[in-house]
Order: C-alpha cells, then structure tokens, then sequence
C-alpha cells in the first residue's frame, strides 16, 4: 500500500537519525527520504493509477488524485533541494554556534517528520484528517524555526502556532458546520472531500458560504493571507533559511490547497456567487499590504518573505475568478512560485554566511562587494527575483498574465489596482536589490572583509533549480497540460 511506503520510509529515516552520530549521517537520511518519496510519487504517475484506488490507499479516509500527487511532487522536490542545501548551511550554524549540536537530531528528526505530514495531508480524503495534519506542520515547522540559539526566532514560533492554531479553531467549526450541511442533506454526515463533491448540489448554499468563510479563515492564516499574515515575515526571516525554503515553497501551499479544495465543493453551487467575491477581495488585500510593506524593507529575507504575501493573493484572486483557464494558472503558479521562492531563500541563505546578518529581521543587510565576495548569490537573486516579479520567459510570467487576462475579463477596475500593486512590489523588490548589490567598500575601508567559502551543496540546488524555473517558463508540453487540464477536470470547474 502506497501510504504505508511512505510511512516506512519517514520512520526508517527518523530511526537512521536517531542512531547517527554525525551531521552528515543525518543530512544523507533526510536527502535520502525526500528521494524515496519522490521516486514513488513519480511511479504512481508513470503506473497510470491516478486517481488511486481505497484498496492501494488502505483507507476510506485517504484519497490521491492528480492535485494531490502535483503537490506531493513540489514539496517532495523542494524537500529534497533544501536537504542538499542545509548539509553546508548547517554546518555552517554549527561552527558560528547559531545552532547547538545537542540540537542537530531534534532539527532532523523533525525535518523528516514533517515531510511525512505533509505528504499525508495532501493525501487526505477526509477534510478533518487533513485539518489534523495541517495543525501538525504547524508545531513541527515551528520546532524548526526556533531551533536556533535566538530569542528572536522562539518570539516568531510562538507568534505563528498562536496565530495560525487560533485561526484553525475557526476552520474546525467550519468543517462541523460542513458536517452537518452534508448529514442534513444525505441523512448520514461525512467529511470525505470525494462525497462531499458527489452531493455538493444537494446543500443549502446559505449555510455552506457560512462553513466556507469559517474553514477560510483557518486556511488563510496557513497561507499567509491577509489580515492573518502577521507571522509570515517573521517566522520565515528568522529560520533557518533552509527551513526558509520549505516554509514558502512548501508549508504555505498546504493553506492554499486546502482553500481550493473546500472552494471546489463551493463551485458546484450557487452559493460561488458569494464566496467568489470574498476571495477577490482578501486576493487584492493580501497583495496590496504586501507591496506596500515591501517599500519599506531594507532586509532581504523579510522582502522575499513578503512577496510570498504578495503571491498568495495573487493566488486567490486568480481561484476567485473561477473559470477553467484561471484555476489551471493558478496550478502552475503554484509550482513556479515554489521553485522560484526556494532558490531566492537558498541564495538569501548564502548572503546570511557570508555578511552574518544580525539576528534582527528589522535590522539593514550590510551587504558590499556582493559579486566580488558571492557572485552565485548575487545572481541568484537577481535571476530569482526578475523571475518572481514575473519577467518573460520565466514561468511566473505566464501564469500572472493569464490571470490578469482572466481577471479583466471579469472586473477591469480589480485588473487595475492589481496591475498597480503588482508594479509597487516589483519596483520595491527591484530598488533593493539595485541599491544593495551596487554597494562597494571605499578605498579608505580599514580591513576587507573575508569570503566565505560556499559549500558545493549550497551552491548546487541554487544552480538547478533556476535552471528549472528558465525550463519551465521556455517550455511547455503537452504532457504538462493534460496533467493539469486533470486537475481542472477533477475539481469540476
């Protein structure tokens, strides 16, 4: 059974961790699990078994169609690059003391833990199981961000698991309100995603916008969706910016997919009439205080973490638009962000070695010589944020433009104001990254500073991965558009 793999699979990694006695013992189990997972999520693709049967599942409770495994792909692949990465990354924590060794297996174990739950979660039928695991990543994720000698980052952990779990209390009621529509209308309630799809037509729309917004509410927070995003800049500043990755291109699609998920049983009523607009509204709110807060950054970390804000509005108001062309944008956004958002992290990463940025994630980078000391990150930023700004022929591009052609066609004042915040953002991002990087020492600098010397594992996953994103933006193949053309279908829009 394929679940009961992928749970052998993480407990054999934990185990290994366990019993390791090195950093990079431990380092090889994670990368090694990550492996796995995506080598079995690519053979249940290839073996053409998708949707997958109860009987391969072992559970009436799980359920993987083509969204499910898409996502489990993305956070599989993520995974697996930032556990090349962190093998330098860390090391480097340990020898600047920012990470305690007695810390090293506790990071690990929960790194491969949280792997699991997430595959689990985005495998889950039942929307009160994948409530469950999406609680879970939340304390996991946030072991991972305070595991550093910092104060600061124990603040911005707490921050998150109190706002994101008390938003998730409103998602729970949401899910009983969505219980008892389902048991009213059927005579026997269920929370099963599949049934729920099978007799959506039969629910009083009333009653199901009011279990939507709830179960909104909960998932935003997850997202990073205004006015829950508070957490956001902090937590993914703070941690480790291997953890930075997973935690943008990977934590913060379980929110969304949990939004699409409960919207699509929305869509097949008429009660989309309203949950569309409230959609488009958080949409357009998410990217403009996202925008607006990027004006003011002057540490790079927290900017890319407020332009994942920005792109998960931009997210939901592509979901809010509602046709079939916007939600299969929407998909592909979804992939190119994550890629896009752990290269930029990775190469953020490197500057962090390289400068030590002061713990304060308010505090300037100190950033000079930036081609001369770390050229790879110089232009891995700046290859990574024309990308997530959206410049041809990167995949963001594409999906932003078709998005805003959707939205136009629907409300030409909303493509307006989201065409002048997305400006916003990008000249923000563009006046940082310009002003930062041209900042050289003056002959009168008493001391030059050191080079840090960049691991091959931190510089490799940063060298593929935009390789991936030029790929994915130059081409297209049909493959790839029955693929999500599948989703679509699945989600019936």
């Amino acid at each position: 059974m394929i679940l009961i793999s992928f749970v052998l699979v993480a407990a054999c990694a934990i185990a290994l961790i366990a019993i390791s006695r090195t950093h990079r013992q431990m380092n090889l189990a994670c990368i090694a699990e990550a492996l796995i997972f995506l080598g079995l999520a690519i053979y249940l693709i290839l073996s053409n078994q998708i949707p997958v049967s109860t009987f391969l599942i072992g559970s009436q409770y799980f359920f993987i169609d083509h969204l499910g495994i898409y996502e489990v792909l993305i956070a599989t692949i993520v995974f697996l690059f930032a556990a090349i990465y962190a093998r330098g990354y860390v090391e480097g924590l340990l020898d600047s003391g920012e990470l305690g060794k007695n810390s090293l297996r506790l990071f690990y174990a929960a790194w491969a833990l949280l792997l699991l739950i997430i595959v689990l979660a985005f495998c889950s039928d039942n929307l009160a199981l994948f409530w469950i695991f999406a609680e879970m990543t939340t304390i996991i994720s946030a072991m991972l961000i305070a595991i550093l000698a910092a104060r600061e980052n124990i603040d911005a952990a707490i921050k998150y698991i109190f706002i994101a779990s008390i938003s998730m209390l409103f998602s729970f009621v949401g899910l009983i309100f969505l219980f008892e529509i389902s048991r009213s209308a059927l005579g026997t309630g269920t929370l099963n995603w599949t049934g729920l799809m099978q007799h959506a037509t039969a629910f009083p729309p009333g009653m199901l916008i009011a279990a939507f917004a709830l179960v909104f509410i909960g998932f935003a927070a997850k997202s990073g969706i205004f006015p829950f995003h508070t957490w956001l800049p902090e937590a993914h500043a703070k941690a480790p910016s291997a953890v930075s990755a997973i935690l943008s291109g990977v934590l913060l699609n379980v929110g969304i997919y949990g939004i699409i998920r409960v919207y699509a049983i929305v869509h097949q009523t008429t009660a989309v009439a309203a949950a569309s607009p409230l959609l488009a509204i958080f949409g357009l709110l998410t990217v403009g205080i996202a925008a607006i807060s990027m004006l003011s950054q002057k540490n790079l970390k927290k900017l890319v973490a407020f332009s994942s804000i920005e792109n998960m509005g931009i997210l939901l108001v592509g979901l809010a638009v509602s046709t079939p062309l916007a939600l299969f944008w929407v998909l592909f956004h979804i992939m190119a962000h994550s890629f896009t958002k752990a290269s930029l992290f990775f190469s953020a990463g490197i500057l962090h070695r390289q400068y030590r940025s002061t713990l304060s994630v308010d505090a300037v980078d100190e950033i000079r010589d930036v081609f001369r000391l770390q050229p790879l990150a110089a232009w891995g930023i700046i290859i990574g944020g024309l990308a997530i700004v959206g410049m041809p022929p990167s995949p963001i591009f594409f999906s932003k433009l078709f998005i805003l052609l959707q939205l136009g066609a629907v409300s030409l004042p909303a493509l307006v104001v989201l065409l002048v915040l997305l400006f916003i953002a990008s000249a923000a991002l563009g006046y940082y990254v310009i002003s930062t990087f041209t900042q050289v020492s003056s002959a009168e600098s008493p001391m030059e500073m050191r080079q840090y010397h960049t691991p091959a594992s931190m510089k490799v996953p940063i060298v593929i991965l935009l390789a991936v994103i030029v790929l994915l933006g130059i081409v297209f193949t049909s493959g790839e558009i029955s693929f999500f053309n599948q989703i679509v279908t699945e989600l019936r829009f």
